[in-house]
């Protein structure tokens, strides 16, 4: 199934129009590969070759999981930015609470899973246990915990910042805490 990319409109006080529009360029190239990993695996597999060591089928198994948790990844954050005020609601509130004991312990955590994180920062709902977490992925698809549904997602690889913040890496994140989109993150909360 061909995926299409989305727009987003530059709506983020946290990054520059210019950061942000080179970052939609690398999110259009994880479409473009998710899409020829798909035709290949449909047209030319190479299943019958396939090894846990070393085959063709094994690469792109590897590739489409990187590629389409990409996609994911990089919509989910696109979403959860803006450049309006906005405050947690109460679904967001008793979220913190729960998982964390309030705002003020979830942002310590997050900042500094976000310092950690070679890749992403999400906070997840982990369906095992029932708890918020903040988790951190050092790429699109190796870190994550099987069934977590995410709930905040920044983008902590250094292509999301670098442009406007060099390696002041505690001025992103900042800026992308000032700039959540709280309303985005209660109808994802909604869902549980």
């Amino acid at each position: 199934m061909k995926i299409e990319a989305r727009a987003f409109p530059y709506n983020t006080s946290a990054v520059t129009q210019r950061q942000f529009e080179e970052h939609l360029k690398l999110y259009n190239g994880y479409v473009d590969k998710t899409n020829e990993i798909t035709e290949q695996l449909k047209t030319d597999p190479q299943a019958s070759k396939a090894n846990a060591t070393y085959s063709e089928y094994r690469g792109l198994k590897k590739g489409e999981t990187f590629a389409i948790s990409g996609v994911i990844l990089h919509e989910a954050y696109f979403q959860n930015m803006t450049a309006d005020s906005t405050e947690p609601g109460l679904k967001t509130l008793e979220a913190f609470q729960k998982g964390f004991g309030g705002y003020e312990a979830w942002k310590e955590d997050f900042i500094a899973c976000c310092k950690a994180a070679r890749g992403w920062c999400l906070m997840v709902f982990e369906q095992r246990t029932g708890s918020f977490r903040n988790i951190l992925l050092d790429l699109h698809d190796y870190g994550t915990i099987t069934g977590s549904y995410p709930i905040i997602i920044m983008d902590m690889y250094e292509h999301a910042y670098f442009m406007d913040y060099g390696t002041d890496k505690a001025g992103y994140i900042n800026a992308f805490i000032q700039a959540i989109d709280w309303n985005v993150v209660e109808r994802r909360l909604s869902r549980l």
